[in-house]
């Protein structure tokens, strides 16, 4: 078929022009009108949170991705549980994290209903610098206690090496570390020594921050790992992912059992599924101190807290999306940074809060 040039001045249009411009107007029509759609489902991109350190290696490995599969930024300031908690009560972030949950007191000081929301699930090491003495020395409730008291000041002490037997411990000073922020890690910690000692919970107590009968403070778990890699005869408590980043030495603890554990992924996941019963009565049920054979005695779950009133703002519905994925999805990344996922049962709870 021959097609004439013709002049655009006074050529007519043809009918296949007019249905190409028809065509293409409506695409246009409604890719605009998807386009809007999304902004307006998409809620707030840019989230913000504070608080515990303890999770933090996991959390960075969770907003980074997250970012990248949905373009939502997550901006944490990993201040300690106690600095979480602060500034979900005065309404400057969107969320907060802590590894102490809230008690029925302080939930009244909050602005709205608070719900928690655990995570993961992980160890709280006890890490030293002995030179010498690789990982896997032998403690047990009493005698931590009795370093952390002052009572027992040097890692030759007779209540120490009892303990171990074939080791040559040094005759060298014990420098305790400890944390200098209100933290969840410090709780944990101080519970478990208040269950395994009278003299402890009598004198010291537990809580987010203590007064320490001795030893040097370092902020964030960052800090105590710090603290403990750089002093001769020091002995902290820190994350496992801290301990293994810093390549530490650890101790074996003897759980409730009599056994001497070291912390680990199934030792962890062991005393988390203990008190699976109790923490569908209550979620914040502590798990120091577990019973079973192979359960680490310092292990406890890591808490997001969200306000309730909250989820139907955008920021509330982005945070809602972002947990929902963490509890599915995240999950998957936690034994690569060395925490335990949470059990199906503690999942499902979670998704029943965030309906």
């Amino acid at each position: 078929m021959k097609f004439t040039q013709t002049n655009s001045s006074d050529a007519r249009e043809r009918p296949t022009s007019r249905i190409s411009r028809f065509i293409a107007s409506k695409l246009w029509g409604i890719a605009a009108a998807a386009t809007i759609l999304c902004a307006s489902g998409a809620g707030a991109q840019t989230l913000t949170g504070a608080g515990a350190t303890f999770p933090y290696p996991l959390y960075a490995k969770w907003f980074s991705t997250y970012k990248q599969a949905t373009g939502v930024t997550i901006n944490y300031q990993a201040i300690g549980s106690g600095g979480g908690i602060k500034q979900l009560k005065a309404g400057t972030v969107d969320f907060g994290a802590s590894d102490a949950p809230v008690s029925n007191a302080e939930l009244k000081e909050f602005r709205g209903r608070v719900v928690h929301i655990p995570t993961v699930a992980g160890a709280v090491c006890l890490a030293y610098n002995l030179p010498g003495i690789g990982k896997g020395l032998r403690l047990d409730g009493g005698t931590l206690a009795g370093i952390y008291l002052g009572q027992i000041t040097r890692w030759n002490d007779a209540r120490i090496t009892r303990l171990n037997p074939g080791k040559r411990l040094p005759n060298l000073a014990i420098v305790t570390a400890h944390r200098s922020d209100s933290s969840g890690t410090s709780n944990i910690f101080t519970s478990y020594l208040s269950d395994v000692s009278s003299t402890w919970r009598q004198k010291v107590g537990t809580g987010k921050s203590v007064n320490w009968p001795v030893g040097l403070g370092g902020k964030g778990n960052s800090g105590v790992a710090g603290i403990i890699r750089q002093t001769r005869g020091a002995i902290g408590y820190v994350e496992l992912a801290y301990v293994m980043q810093n390549h530490l030495s650890y101790a074996a603890l003897k759980n409730r059992s009599g056994k001497f554990i070291m912390p680990s992924l199934a030792a962890t996941t062991a005393a988390g599924k203990a008190y699976i019963g109790a923490m569908k009565k209550d979620i914040r049920t502590s798990m120091v101190n577990a019973p079973g054979a192979n359960s680490y005695p310092i292990a406890a779950f890591t808490y997001i807290l969200i306000y309730v009133d909250k989820n139907n703002t955008p920021a509330g519905k982005q945070i809602t999306r972002f947990l929902r994925w963490a509890m599915t999805t995240g999950q998957k990344y936690a034994p690569g940074l060395l925490y335990a996922p949470l059990p199906k049962e503690i999942v499902q709870i979670n998704m029943q809060h965030l309906k």
